[in-house]
């Protein structure tokens, strides 16, 4: 399906790839938070903020082994707007206009989770003493809520793994990360498909993630096992003609014929995190194959063979369509570009250590 329209990219080298670069975040970034959407590169004020992107945002600063002082900045701005958007209650909203309005009430959708996951990061890894405190703080707030979604509960999971592996005396983190096994599931007994769903939906590298996450940090063997199969799964579902081909808008489900469009950065990058868990729980540098190819997605290793990164601006278009690129620059394509790019630099080095020279 739209095979034909697939060209052959250059040979991609991890060595050859460019450190992440953070001046489109900037760009859709000011005083309040990270502006949601991007008319090519250029904000769309009218579409405001969100708690998704802002999340997403700590996450990706928190995860910068080395920030400057604008970083850091930008980190505060972002923990800011989460403490913000927090109820009473640990929930969370997840909408503000660009003239400063909430637009729903807190609760516990996705974005609770994703706001979990980056407070979580941020009290784990944050630039700053201060904001490692403070994000703990909200992340403490938020711990004994459970979401009825999966996903969302995927997420927070996420974030209390970051908090375990800074602190693996956190009760209350251990607590959330095993409940945010149980409600994903296990793998199931048909070997054609074994996701614990009856479809692929969005963000899927996730739910392996978390339960990987879980074995390892919880002493599950079980659990491990289970994410790893999953994981594994996934990834040879999603590799097509030996490069990444997420799970696209619409998803998969068995039975059908699988469409290819329209596939969102956001999933290579989810697909990245979970390979860069597995390979740094397991120490198998078999992970190293599908992280590298969810890397070489966004510059031109995909069904279509589109860069999907903006060398001019630093942004990352919206999604990969029959036709080529959705050329929107949003914050989310943007982030995921940064995200995945830290695992590239975090690759490069490993690979340079090894007698064989790895991947580079």
């Amino acid at each position: 399906m739209g095979l034909s329209l697939r060209l052959v990219p250059p040979p991609i080298r991890l060595n050859d790839l460019p450190s992440p670069r953070w001046d489109h975040v900037f760009r859709l970034s000011d005083d309040t938070g990270l502006l949601e959407h991007a008319r090519n590169a250029m904000a769309r004020r009218e579409h405001g903020y969100c708690v998704d992107d802002v999340s997403r945002g700590l996450l990706v600063a928190s995860r910068e082994p080395r920030p400057g002082p604008d970083l850091v900045r930008l980190a505060e701005r972002y923990l800011a707007f989460l403490t913000h958007a927090q109820g009473a209650d640990g929930g969370f909203r997840n909408r503000l206009s660009y003239d400063r309005r909430w637009l729903d009430e807190p609760s516990l959708g996705d974005w609770w989770g994703r706001a979990m996951w980056g407070l979580g990061t941020a009290a784990a890894r944050g630039p700053s003493a201060w904001i490692r405190r403070e994000a703990a703080n909200a992340f403490r707030q938020g711990v004994a809520c459970r979401s009825a979604w999966p996903r969302a509960m995927a997420f927070a999971g996420l974030g209390a793994a970051e908090v375990l592996r800074a602190d693996p005396h956190d009760r209350a983190a251990a607590d959330l990360l095993g409940d945010a096994a149980t409600a994903i599931g296990t793998p199931g007994p048909d070997p054609e498909w074994i996701w614990p769903e009856p479809e692929l939906t969005y963000a899927n590298p996730a739910l392996p993630e978390v339960i990987i996450s879980a074995g390892d940090l919880l002493g599950d063997e079980g659990l491990l096992t289970d994410g790893l199969r999953m994981l594994t799964w996934l990834c040879r579902m999603q590799e097509n003609d030996g490069h990444l081909s997420t799970v696209p808008v619409g998803g998969w489900r068995p039975g059908v014929p699988r469409h290819r469009y329209d596939q969102q950065p956001i999933e290579a990058a989810a697909t990245a995190d979970a390979c860069a868990t597995a390979a740094a729980v397991t120490g198998d540098d078999g992970w190293d194959a599908p992280l590298f190819q969810a890397i070489a997605w966004f510059f031109g290793d995909n069904d279509t063979g589109t860069v999907m990164s903006d060398s001019e601006t630093g942004g990352c278009y919206d999604g990969l369509k029959a036709n080529g690129p959705n050329v929107n620059q949003g914050a989310e394509s943007t982030l995921a570009l940064v995200s995945t790019l830290q695992h590239a630099r975090t690759l490069a080095s490993r690979s340079a250590t090894r007698p064989s020279g790895g991947l580079a």
